[in-house]
């Protein structure tokens, strides 16, 4: 909720609270009689008695009020906004500040009172002027825990190590679900998570090796080491995160998997985390599930024009199956993801079958896989076409069963989407025959093929220009004196030369003519010299185009796509 929300009619708490059935007429004139000998709020009052809990009492406010609630005891606040507004000031007017967003100059805050005009306009008063508002409700004694917890113990992952260093803390100590947040294993868990999302990592590695313990950051498809710490920091950190993730902390033979959600930057991150037993330790991998950045609006991909024009001109037709191929990690879920939220409405029933589920979506029915149910892809492929789909997403065609379903469904009248593990779009047509499928059922039933890859984008601070040289030229396919850039270094880019990601993408339509040369058996380069006089542009083309348009350079092109086809060798 906005600062300006402050001045609508304050809400009768235990009205609201009454209406949604949380406490009784009684119970409420019972907190009423004690507040006329307590200067404690309503609110505060119903959660000492036990009629409630704080978080039920929040959520019924938002729910009633429409506000924004946040749960404040999943939250990392940001280290830097503390400095903002004075402890003093926070546990005054129960305020806790959350984070910071530069760009907009706005500062997320969390209130149990938000309609308090005193306490906002003191607020302003502190920020002079400097940043708005963004205001959340939060339960009262959560923002005073919090207030206890977070202030005066820094978040800062340097701070946090030369803390333990320095010897003012027992790393050794138990540090179970009781544990106080002020421990400072606790809170180097939390820095790293935190440190890792604002840095744009996909995965945190933490790695015990025979000498230390290493944590990485995977940041734009590239593992970088971050840390490298004692060995005796290993122990502690794998209990905290399989305390988080709801692991057996008992268990360090076998592997595990667990789920963590908190709130950082003021947005819900979910992290899957997994352990796996080596031979120095257990190594635990979590992969950061950021629904900001997961889900991506199909004209924000960054698709070049005709790929994403293609794409859109196949998605149009009503039924039939759209395969994503691509090696692992070359962003075929984000994809997919993209297009089923692009088509979303409450027109059509749009289900998805994935291993697992990773961002849930609104007007979308999604499904896991369950090994232990007997739900694998195949039979729940089958059971969702009981429930009347207009689109149907299968998270990975991998063996025969579900290759089988899937073209029974886009055969029956169903808009179809999986990925395939194949590295062209063309050479999925000879992958899905290995799968046992039939010529003669691929005809008609395949709307087109996209093979995707992702490179790395040249930081645009310190990304360098030069000549190309001739096997460069060659490659490229240019002549005349130009230039191209390649990476350079700044702090900008943390010394990398590139920042952020871009797909590159060839995208096979198919048709008759396509169809007509799979029933006759066509060779994979008989196919790929028809779809190019059809104006098929292959994914090493696209990579060239943004290594001339100054997008990324040649070297990482090169390091997802060969390019020496080019040469002729």
């Amino acid at each position: 909720m906005s600062e300006n929300g402050a001045t609508k009619k304050p809400l009768r708490l235990g009205d609201a609270l009454i209406h949604a059935g949380v406490i009784t007429q009684d119970q409420l004139s019972i907190a009423l009689k004690e507040q006329k000998n307590s200067d404690m709020p309503l609110g505060q009052l119903i959660v000492k008695l036990g009629f409630a809990s704080d978080a039920v009492v929040r959520e019924t406010i938002s729910k009633a009020t429409g506000q924004e609630s946040i749960d404040i005891s999943k939250i990392i606040p940001d280290d830097e906004v503390q400095e903002l507004i004075p402890k003093e000031i926070a546990r005054r007017y129960k305020i806790l500040p959350i984070d910071l967003d530069k760009e907009t100059a706005t500062l997320t805050i969390a209130m149990s009172d938000t309609y308090n005009v005193q306490a906002l306009d003191r607020i302003k008063i502190q920020l002079k002027g400097q940043f708005e508002l963004n205001v959340m409700l939060a339960g009262e004694s959560e923002i005073e825990d919090a207030i206890d917890l977070y202030y005066g113990y820094t978040l800062s992952v340097d701070k946090i190590i030369n803390e333990i260093e320095t010897g003012k803390a027992d790393i050794n100590a138990d540090i179970g679900e009781t544990t106080e947040y002020s421990h400072p294993l606790v809170r180097l868990v939390d820095a790293i998570l935190a440190d890792a999302v604002k840095r744009g990592a996909s995965d945190i590695h933490f790695e015990p090796e025979e000498g230390f313990y290493r944590v990485r950051y995977r940041i734009d498809g590239v593992l970088k080491q971050i840390r490298s710490l004692h060995n005796s920091y290993a122990a502690g950190v794998t209990v905290r995160l399989k305390v988080l993730s709801g692991m057996n902390i008992a268990e360090n033979r076998a592997p595990q998997d667990g789920r963590i959600s908190l709130s950082i930057s003021g947005r819900v991150i979910d992290f899957r985390v997994a352990s796996q037993p080596t031979i120095y330790g257990e190594d635990i991998v979590l992969r950061i599930l950021d629904r900001k950045k997961g889900i991506v609006p199909l004209d924000k991909l960054g698709l070049h024009d005709d790929a994403l024009s293609t794409l859109k001109l196949m998605m149009s037709r009503p039924e039939g199956i759209i395969l994503v191929t691509g090696p692992t990690g070359s962003g075929k879920t984000t994809t997919l993801y993209s297009v089923i939220n692009y088509l979303a409405s409450e027109s059509i029933n749009i289900m998805t079958l994935e291993d697992p589920v990773e961002y849930p979506l609104q007007m979308i029915r999604q499904t896991s896989v369950n090994e232990a149910a007997k739900l694998d892809f195949a039979s729940g492929i089958r059971s969702m076409m009981r429930q009347d789909p207009d689109v149907i997403l299968v998270g990975e065609i991998r063996d025969p069963d579900t290759a089988e379903m899937a073209l029974r469904a886009a055969m029956t009248g169903h808009q179809v989407y999986s990925t395939l593990h194949t590295n062209s779009a063309v050479g999925a047509i000879p992958r899905l025959m290995d799968l046992n499928v039939k010529p003669s059922i691929l005809i008609g039933n395949i709307i087109g093929i996209v093979a995707q890859r992702l490179v790395r984008k040249l930081c645009s601070n310190c990304k360098e220009a030069y000549e190309p040289d001739s096997i460069e030229k060659k490659i490229l396919g240019i002549t005349d004196h130009t230039h191209i850039y390649k990476a350079g270094a700044c702090s900008e880019c943390d010394y990398s030369g590139y920042k952020g990601r871009i797909s590159l993408l060839e995208t096979l339509k198919f048709d008759a003519d396509i169809d007509d040369m799979i029933v006759k058996g066509a060779t994979n380069k008989e196919l790929t010299e028809l779809a190019l006089r059809k104006g098929f542009i292959p994914i090493a083309e696209d990579g060239i185009r943004r290594i001339i348009e100054g997008i990324t350079s040649i070297d990482e092109v090169s390091r997802v796509i060969d390019l020496t086809h080019k040469l002729d060798i």
